[in-house]
């Protein structure tokens, strides 16, 4: 009987088809230099490979069509050049998550739903070898030492892993995909993210240079937002962009991008967003942009945003606009200042003007939830007051979150930076009646 090959379509592969590879793999190892594999061009490695399938089936007597002896081939060179099992997931666009947490079970996330695939690994050992392979390619090792490595692939997709003894079922690994194609304001627009009266109130935001906090959770796309409404910034301005793992995709000509740098297993040579934030100022920057806040740094951006890099935009963590101006008083208590809780307030309400918070609804969709305007610090909070919001009303029988984008009647302070700047906004955009149902 014709062996069943795997595929990312296909039911579980078997055994048989792991041991196939395998043999297949070492013989190809034992005829071909291993120093030179990765040099050679792919249609010669493809034929040197051919070569070893034919006569391994030979030799095996396995009966086995063209199809799935090019099928072998392709998944061999796979684990030759690539990263195994996870090479067909990579190369489909659709996907955005791939997360492995045995080597038996992979799921991936597509459209914002999560649904498991028949892709899986010989066992850990043949995860653990992929995972050295992904961060071996950036210069960084893992090991128990060093169980957790945060890195980045060639095409800009961040890859977290974890081994044991942290990860107790084995290694597991989670991949982040960042596509070439970097979402626009129009394509928000037509996923119905954000209604027009909205985004041409944030595009007037970012032109009159207001600093914008995005606020949301994990996957919530706080980083496609920020991306969207980075191009309405003017191109002759000089952007920094300082990130953990670099995930921007900024269209300007005039950026400089700067990434962190983990320490070694000395606990030396790191780079902190710190560091990175002290030498931007430096450096004559129009605009800092930090992909996402999460330490210290935040007395250093607020620093920034207050003596004259206006127009700067980050990222946090967080389940609502008040809520994130909690996570960014921790912070700067993070930096290990003596400073009271009531000057923290007042620094952020006078840094950041506006707060954007984006969320994924149940059905997959993501949303701007709230655009909430800075105004003021009082006692213990910082005082908000929402422009636009998403009111849900349910769900419909396809699974379908239903509600509508509304304003709340609230005439933006803003307005007054907006006439300075030149920027003509109708008072209409703000009234009470507007409502867009989805």
């Amino acid at each position: 009987m014709t062996p069943r090959l795997p595929s990312v379509t296909s039911g579980r592969p078997t055994d048989r088809s792991f041991e196939l590879k395998s043999q297949i793999h070492k013989k190809l190892l034992g005829v071909l230099n291993l120093e030179r594999i990765s040099s050679l061009p792919k249609e010669r490695l493809r034929s040197e490979i051919g070569r070893v399938v034919e006569r391994l089936l030979a030799d095996e007597r396995v009966p086995m069509t063209s199809a799935e002896q090019n099928r072998v081939i392709e998944e061999v060179l796979d684990e030759v050049l690539g990263l195994g099992p996870l090479e067909p997931l990579l190369k489909e666009p659709s996907i955005s998550d791939i997360l492995v947490n045995r080597f038996d079970q992979v799921y991936i996330e597509r459209g914002g739903k999560l649904a498991e695939v028949p892709v899986r690994f010989r066992d850990d050992a043949h995860l653990l070898h992929i995972i050295e392979k992904v961060v071996s390619r950036v210069g960084r090792r893992i090991d128990e030492a060093q169980p957790i490595v945060d890195a980045r692939l060639a095409d800009g997709s961040r890859v977290n892993a974890i081994i044991p003894p942290l990860a107790l079922d084995g290694p597991c690994l989670s991949i982040r995909r960042f596509g070439r194609h970097v979402i626009t304001g129009d394509e928000m627009l037509q996923n119905k993210t954000v209604i027009p009266s909205m985004m041409k109130f944030l595009a007037a935001c970012v032109e009159s240079k207001a600093t914008i906090l995005i606020s949301g959770g994990t996957g919530s796309g706080k980083t496609t937002t920020l991306n969207a409404l980075s191009r309405f910034i003017p191109e002759e301005e000089r952007i920094v962009t300082i990130e953990d793992t670099a995930e921007l995709q900024l269209q300007q000509r005039h950026v400089v991008k700067f990434e962190t740098r983990p320490p070694n297993l000395n606990k030396e040579g790191g780079i902190n967003q710190r560091v990175l934030l002290r030498t931007a100022l430096r450096m004559r920057p129009d605009r800092i942009i930090v992909g996402e806040c999460r330490g210290a740094e935040a007395l250093d951006m607020l620093q920034a945003m207050n003596t004259g890099v206006e127009g700067s935009m980050s990222t946090v963590h967080a389940n609502s606009p008040r809520d994130a101006f909690s996570r960014l008083e921790t912070m700067v208590m993070m930096a290990g200042l003596e400073i009271p809780a009531r000057v923290i307030l007042q620094q952020l309400a006078s840094a950041i003007r506006m707060v954007v918070q984006v969320s994924r609804l149940q059905d997959g969709t993501r949303k701007i939830m709230s655009i909430a305007e800075v105004v003021g610090a009082h006692d213990d909070h910082v005082e908000l007051q929402e422009i636009f919001l998403f009111d849900r009303s349910g769900v419909d029988d396809q699974g379908r979150v239903q509600g509508r984008f509304r304003a709340t009647g609230v005439r933006p302070r803003i307005l007054d930076r907006f006439r300075v700047s030149g920027i003509n906004m109708p008072d209409s955009i703000f009234s009470e009646s507007l409502a867009v149902n989805i």
